[in-house]
């Protein structure tokens, strides 16, 4: 009778758990299409974003390894637990480890540090470009609640997000010392990117399919390196879409660089690819294009993949033909609205967009911007003062001529290299890193070290809440975060927001009480 009435309740406990929509922030940028947009927050408001306080902050045993350190924060909410229902942060270590953190209390549930089997296999690098690390963000599957993260030696980990235990064994991936990115999931497939040939490794487009006892995994090489933030986006269609960074381009020859291209899944064969005109210049600039990830969304009557990169315009392709027929014509090409001085560093749109569609029907796209915008670009009709280090930019999508369009609708307040922005209820939320981006030494003798860009931070990490229509910050913390951030991003789960910083913390604002 006892374990009948049990059952009986936590089949109750379960219904109405169900009943509202999920606030999951399963995988960078909460969705497959890599959108930012926060669907089903509804506690969060332009109304009272203004009352966000530090809720907690835990820092971690983790060690950073070069300028790597935490990954972005994932969320999976309502997990049942034998301590009852639990909304649990899972957060990835440079160093190797995995870390499970309550979103109440922030107190540390489970850790898991990835042991090595046998001798250290051979690892060139360490250095900032190649540091060695674990560093791609993790991805959850809800309907098991098992997270999934890549190690340094190249395996797949999937683990129950209750206890942090294996649900099967690591399955090889990569090879041991990959640089690679956020993963994302669909149709029990894995998917990862790899950049700057980090141990000698190919980059290129990855793919392990979870449905196969063996784990096959499937590689499309790419001669630019994927470093976008967000890794690859998934089309609502299932193909897969990733912007490549510099290198040579010959399409007879199969070696792809700056370019978006569109890959079958699961089998990884190339579909379709854009290349811009001015491909020539970008890889002889250091512009590429594979330091954004793209974003895919729906507008009117089209499926839209927007891409980036340095060079500072914004491209809208069509996902029936990313290029027309000559693979060089996209729907919409942006005129330059950043990097003005055509810098590598830091200069141009970096890591991943943000896009929803607000309670009127309109569209918009968010971009972070490095650095001012570029004295030719179109006028935003709303400005905050001048943004000489860096903004979000906001543009609406629209329709001209038959086809969609961006319109600049609004720049935000200066922001020291702004991280990928997310959206929710009409808020935008975005984190100014504060991180010296600057590669070179004032001489061009060499590159800056880890230790000499961490050492001197062009200031503290700053998150802010802004209007999503009219860019006005409602909220900012100001010097509640002392450490700055590198190449991370933000997470939403019912009312909280969650971020880390180099120093190997993780916060979480809220409205408290």
């Amino acid at each position: 009778m006892k374990r009948s009435t049990l059952l009986i309740a936590l089949t109750v406990a379960l219904a109405l758990a169900q009943r509202r929509p999920s606030a999951d922030w399963l995988t960078f940028g909460g969705d497959p299409q890599r959108s930012g947009w926060a669907h089903n927050e509804t506690i969060l408001n332009k109304e009272n974003v203004k009352g966000l306080k530090l809720a907690w902050s835990l820092k971690l045993d983790n060690v950073p390894l070069e300028l790597n350190s935490l990954t972005v924060p994932v969320v999976d909410e309502k997990v049942i637990t034998p301590h009852g229902f639990k909304d649990l942060v899972i957060v990835g270590g440079s160093s190797d480890n995995l870390y499970a953190i309550d979103a109440d209390t922030g107190k540390l549930v489970w850790k898991k540090t990835f042991e090595m089997q046998g001798p250290p296999p051979k690892a060139s690098g360490g250095h900032w470009l190649c540091p060695n690390a674990l560093e791609t963000t993790p991805v959850i599957d809800k309907r098991s609640h098992t997270v999934y993260i890549i190690s340094r030696s190249g395996e797949l980990h999937a683990l129950n997000v209750v206890n942090g235990e294996d649900r099967f064994p690591p399955a090889k991936f990569l090879p041991p010392y990959a640089k690679d990115w956020s993963l994302n999931l669909a149709d029990g497939v894995i998917y990862t990117a790899t950049s700057q040939h980090c141990n000698g490794i190919d980059d290129g487009v990855w793919a392990m399919d979870l449905n196969d006892p063996n784990h096959a995994v499937k590689h499309w090489k790419s001669v630019g390196g994927i470093w976008g933030r967000a890794g690859v986006a998934i089309g609502f269609d299932g193909k897969i879409y990733a912007e490549l960074g510099d290198g040579a381009f010959d399409v007879a020859a199969n070696k792809f660089s700056d370019a978006v291209v569109a890959l079958t899944p699961k089998t990884l064969e190339l579909s379709d690819y854009y290349v811009p005109e001015n491909q020539r210049w970008i890889d002889r600039k250091d512009l590429d294009m594979g330091n954004i990830s793209p974003v895919v969304f729906k507008f009117k009557q089209w499926e839209l993949v927007a891409g980036s990169g340095k060079e500072g315009v914004i491209y809208l392709l069509d996902t029936k033909s990313l290029g027309g027929a000559d693979h060089r014509t996209p729907l919409f090409r942006s005129p330059l609205y950043t990097n003005e001085d055509v810098d590598f560093a830091g200069r141009g749109f970096w890591g991943a967009f943000a896009t929803w569609e607000d309670e009127k029907g309109e569209r918009w796209l968010y971009a972070p911007a490095g650095g001012p915008e570029h004295s030719t670009a179109p006028a935003f009709p709303i400005t905050h003062g001048k943004a000489q280090d860096g903004s979000i930019m906001a543009f609406k999508v629209e329709v001209k001529d038959s086809k969609p369009v961006l319109t600049p609708a609004w720049m935000s307040t200066n922001m020291s290299v702004p991280d990928p922005p997310l959206v929710a209820n009409g808020v935008v939320f975005v984190l100014s890193t504060g991180e010296n981006t600057r590669q070179v030494v004032p001489s061009g003798d060499r590159l800056l070290t880890s230790a000499e860009r961490a050492q001197a931070p062009s200031g503290n990490a700053t998150l802010y809440a802004l209007d999503s229509a009219t860019g006005q910050t409602l909220y900012s913390s100001e010097k509640a975060i002392p450490g700055f951030a590198h190449f991370g991003g933000l997470a939403i789960s019912e009312g909280r927001i969650y971020l880390v910083t180099y120093d190997s913390t993780v916060y979480s604002f809220s409205l408290g009480e």
